[in-house]
């Protein structure tokens, strides 16, 4: 259940129209001011928890739907409990609220974490997809603080082992019992598992070792990639503690439908409209490919259902060679309304054709063998 009533849009001091990025900087902000490492008001730790609260509910488009419709009430009906959180320091909170988990886990024994891996998303156009391009990608990420180098202290101030866990990081409890020992390990709640005591924190991280800025990273995307694929940038996500090593940025494309084509594997389809006429007589028509338009020639007395192939025209194969086919449908138009004239010259050709003039007609297996084919 909700601890405050408070309007959470008001705790954060942004509007109810609010972006995802602009509620973010704004509980980063005052996060860093009501931290109780930080601020010495006797009602910080309150005022605290509520900005947590209200970032909770607002950084997530369920519960903010809920609230934006309902308030309070309809979070309550929903089933929504506040986390709770207790933060042991400023890199806790980067670690709960930026997606650091993986680094947490890391820390024990002199406090090195890898930092944590990041998410971004890239839309481009098929025909891109199949020629390669390069984007532009902005984020936000934890990078390094360049004042403490990121050890978290003010420089020449003294950083001590954690009193709690002689540096480790890490407690052990030991419980006896007649099935023998057991052993329980946890992370050090007074150095949040760092191993160390800082005696002044950095002015301009306040304690994290770290701060977060807009970046833009120019990624290469493949010939001949597939819709929701990732792409993989090694060591340029949030910076780790300590010297540890950056997580990394995984970036994953998705491909606009295209109203030309659609795509099956490495080969594309299209369609191509012939009237009844030119699909007797044959024509030669422009249409759409990945490399521009070009011509096709069709001869006389296409069939509806024809598939025509242009062989090499499709996608890249990806991290391989060569391309797949463009599979061309051939949709014959049928008159749906005649005048009379035309009606009189249809009559006059039906009574001067013969089996001749069609053909012989293709039985079902051999359409199956050009349908497979």
């Amino acid at each position: 259940m909700a601890t405050t009533d408070r309007d959470y849009y008001e705790l954060l001091g942004v509007g109810r129209d609010a972006s995802e990025a602009e509620i973010k900087r704004a509980f980063r902000q005052l996060a860093r001011e009501l931290h109780p490492d930080v601020s010495e008001a006797p009602d910080a730790d309150e005022r605290f928890r509520e900005v947590v609260e209200a970032y909770e509910v607002l950084s997530k488009s369920e519960t903010r739907d809920l609230y934006d419709r309902y308030g309070h009430a309809g979070l309550r009906s929903g089933g929504f409990q506040s986390a709770h959180v207790d933060f042991g320091n400023l890199a806790d909170l980067f670690s709960a609220f930026f997606g650091d988990d993986v680094l947490f886990r890391g820390r024990a024994g002199g406090g090195r974490g890898r930092g944590a891996d990041l998410a971004a998303t890239v839309e481009i156009d098929l025909a891109e997809a199949a020629h390669g391009v390069t984007r532009e990608i902005p984020f936000e990420a934890a990078v390094t603080c360049t004042r403490c180098g990121g050890d978290g202290a003010e420089p020449d101030s003294e950083i001590t082992a954690c009193p709690t866990c002689n540096g480790s990081g890490r407690l052990q409890q030991v419980t006896r019992s007649v099935f023998g020992e057991f052993v329980r390990t946890q992370g050090c709640p007074t150095c949040g598992g760092s191993g160390r005591r800082i005696e002044q924190p950095c002015d301009e991280c306040r304690g994290a070792g770290r701060v977060v800025e807009e970046r833009t990273l120019a990624v290469e995307i493949p010939p001949g990639i597939h819709h929701g694929q990732r792409i993989r940038l090694t060591g340029e996500g949030h910076a780790g503690l300590v010297g540890g090593r950056a997580g990394d940025v995984y970036v994953e494309v998705r491909i606009r439908p295209d109203e030309r084509f659609v795509r099956e594997g490495d080969d594309i389809y299209a369609t191509v409209d012939l009237t009844f006429t030119q699909a007797a007589l044959g024509a030669t028509l422009t249409i759409p490919t990945l490399d521009g338009e070009e011509e096709l020639e069709l001869s006389a007395g296409t069939q509806p259902g024809e598939i025509v192939i242009l062989r090499g025209r499709g996608m890249p194969v990806l991290q391989g060679h060569g391309r797949g086919d463009q599979r061309i449908l051939v949709n014959v138009l049928i008159p749906r309304r005649l005048d009379d004239e035309q009606r009189r010259l249809l009559h006059e050709f039906d009574e001067h054709a013969d089996d001749h003039t069609y053909g012989k007609p293709e039985g079902l297996f051999d359409k199956l063998k050009s349908a497979f084919r």
